[in-house]
C-alpha cells in the first residue's frame, strides 16, 4: 500500500512514458525537489499580491495567499511528519521526512490556482460564465465543459497549474511526484459532480481528466464503483488550511480593528480551557495582539495534537472506499469543534461582511467583468474567423496582451477559453485591477 501512496512516479506529458527520478542525491529526494518546484516557481510567487480575505489591504501585517500557504505549509510539514512514524511502524521502509515534503508541498500549492480577490474572484467568474450561458459563445460548448466554468474551483484550477501549466507547459507541469499530487486532492471527481454535493467543490477539469484518472489508478485509489478515494495525506493538508483560516483570520481582523479581543475570548475558553485564558488575559506584560497571538499558537498547538490522534486512530478506515470526507469529521472533542465553529460564525458575523471588504469586492467584480467581456468574446471571433489579422483591432490588441496564455486559434473552443481563464487566474490583484483599467481608458 505504501509504495503506491508514496510513489515517486513523474508524468512528463500525454504520450511520455511515466517514470521515477533517477537523479536522487542522499539529501535531496524527490519530494524535496518537489518543495523546491514550487517554492520557486511564478505561480507561487505571485500569491504575495492576491487577496487572502481582504483585498489590496493597504497594512502590510495582513496575509495574503502567500503567507497563508507558508504557514499552512508549516503545520502541514508537522503533521506530514507525524504521519510518516505511524506509516513507518507499519513499513519499515517509509522514511519520515519524506511524508513530511509530500504534505508541506501540497500545503503549499493548495492556494495557487485561485484568481485574484480570493473566492470573490471565483464568484464573479462562475456568475458571468452562468449570466451569459444562453449567448451564442457558449452554445458551442459541451455541458460538462460548461460546468467547469459555471462551476469554476481554484482547487481545480491548483492541478491544472501544478500537473500542466507552470514550467513545462503542457508537458507534465512542474512533474511532481504522484504521492504531491494525491496529497493535493480534495474533491477526487468533476464539475458534474456539483450538481449532485450542492456547492462547487471539485478538482480536475475536463481538460485534466485524462491525467487524474490515470495518477488515481497508479496510487490505487480507484472504488469498486469506479469513482476515487482521498489520499489519506490529502487529509493532513485540509486539516493544517482549516486551522490556520479559522484561526489566524482572526489576527488580520484584528489588526485592522474589525474585531476585538473581546470577540475572540469564547472561541479559545473552548479550545484552551478558560484557566489557561484567565491566566493570559491576567499577565499584564501581554497587548491585547499579543495575547491573541499566543492564543493562537496554542490552540493551533492543541487543535493539530488532536488531528493526529484521530488519525492514527481511523487509519485504517481513512485508508478504505468507507473514508469520512474530511479530518475534522473524526474529531471527538466537542470543545474543540465548538471552538472552531465559533470562529467560523465570527468570521461570518463580523469579518467576511466588513464594510471595506464589500466594498473592494464589489470593485473587484466589475474589474473581472471587464476582463471576460473582453477576453472571452475576442476569443469566440478568433475562433470563428481562425485568422487573427481578421479581427478588429482592438481584438487583436486584447490577444496580443495574454502573451504565452493566448489561445491557440486550432485548439477545441473551451480549450481557448480555458487560456483566458488561466491568464485571468494568474493575474494579481494589483494587475487585474491594471488590466481592467486599460480596456475602459481609465490608466492614461
Amino acid at each position: 500500500m505504501y509504495s503506491k501512496l508514496l510513489s515517486k512516479k513523474k508524468y512528463y506529458g500525454e504520450g511520455k512514458q511515466l517514470s521515477e527520478s533517477k537523479n536522487e542525491e542522499f539529501y535531496r529526494s524527490s519530494f524535496h525537489k518537489d518543495y523546491d518546484r514550487l517554492i520557486f516557481s511564478k505561480s507561487f510567487r505571485r500569491l504575495s499580491k492576491k487577496t487572502q480575505v481582504h483585498p489590496l489591504s493597504k497594512n502590510d501585517h495582513v496575509h495574503n495567499r502567500l503567507t497563508h500557504s507558508l504557514e499552512v505549509a508549516s503545520v502541514g510539514r508537522s503533521l506530514g511528519l507525524r504521519a510518516g512514524e505511524i506509516f513507518k511502524r507499519k513499513n519499515e521502509s517509509v522514511n519520515p521526512y519524506d511524508v513530511g515534503y509530500i504534505v508541506q508541498t501540497a500545503c503549499l500549492a493548495h492556494d495557487i490556482g485561485n484568481p485574484p480577490f480570493g473566492h470573490a474572484g471565483e464568484e464573479v467568474i462562475k456568475e458571468w460564465f452562468s449570466k451569459n450561458k444562453e449567448e451564442d459563445f457558449l452554445n458551442a460548448l459541451s455541458s460538462d465543459e460548461l460546468d467547469d466554468f459555471l462551476n469554476l474551483d481554484g482547487n481545480a484550477q491548483s492541478f491544472r497549474i501544478v500537473s500542466k501549466l507552470e514550467n513545462n507547459s503542457f508537458k507534465g507541469g512542474m512533474n511532481l511526484t504522484f504521492s504531491t499530487l494525491g496529497a493535493l486532492i480534495k474533491y477526487p471527481y468533476a464539475s458534474s459532480n456539483c450538481k449532485k454535493i450542492g456547492k462547487s467543490k471539485f478538482n480536475f477539469f475536463q481538460s485534466e481528466k485524462e491525467f487524474f484518472e490515470l495518477l488515481f489508478k497508479e496510487l490505487d485509489l480507484v472504488k469498486k464503483d469506479g469513482t476515487y478515494m482521498r489520499h489519506p495525506l490529502s487529509y493532513l493538508m485540509e486539516v493544517a488550511d482549516d486551522i490556520c483560516y479559522g484561526l489566524l483570520d482572526l489576527q488580520d481582523a484584528h489588526e485592522l480593528k474589525i474585531i476585538t479581543l473581546n470577540d475572540t475570548i469564547k472561541i479559545f475558553e473552548y479550545i484552551l480551557g478558560e484557566e489557561e485564558v484567565e491566566n493570559s488575559l491576567a499577565n499584564e506584560k501581554y497587548d491585547d495582539f499579543q495575547r491573541l497571538s499566543r492564543f493562537v499558537a496554542l490552540s493551533i498547538n492543541n487543535l493539530t495534537n488532536h488531528a493526529m490522534e484521530k488519525f492514527e486512530e481511523n487509519l485504517e478506515n481513512i485508508c478504505s472506499e468507507s473514508q469520512e470526507k474530511d479530518l475534522l469529521s473524526y474529531f471527538t472533542n466537542d470543545d474543540l469543534k465548538q471552538g472552531l465553529l465559533v470562529a467560523k460564525r465570527l468570521g461570518h458575523e463580523k469579518v467576511f461582511n466588513e464594510t471595506r471588504k464589500v466594498e473592494l469586492e464589489l470593485g473587484a467584480y466589475n474589474i473581472i467583468e471587464i476582463l471576460l467581456d473582453n477576453l472571452i468574446k475576442a476569443t469566440y471571433r478568433l475562433h470563428n474567423c481562425k485568422d487573427e489579422k481578421k479581427l478588429s483591432f482592438k481584438d487583436q490588441r486584447a490577444l496580443q496582451l495574454m502573451e504565452n496564455d493566448k489561445p491557440n486559434k486550432n485548439d477545441s473552443l473551451y480549450n481557448m477559453y480555458q487560456r483566458v481563464i488561466d491568464y485571468i487566474v494568474g493575474m494579481t490583484d494589483n494587475h487585474a485591477k491594471y488590466i481592467a483599467h486599460q480596456f475602459i481608458g481609465m490608466s492614461y
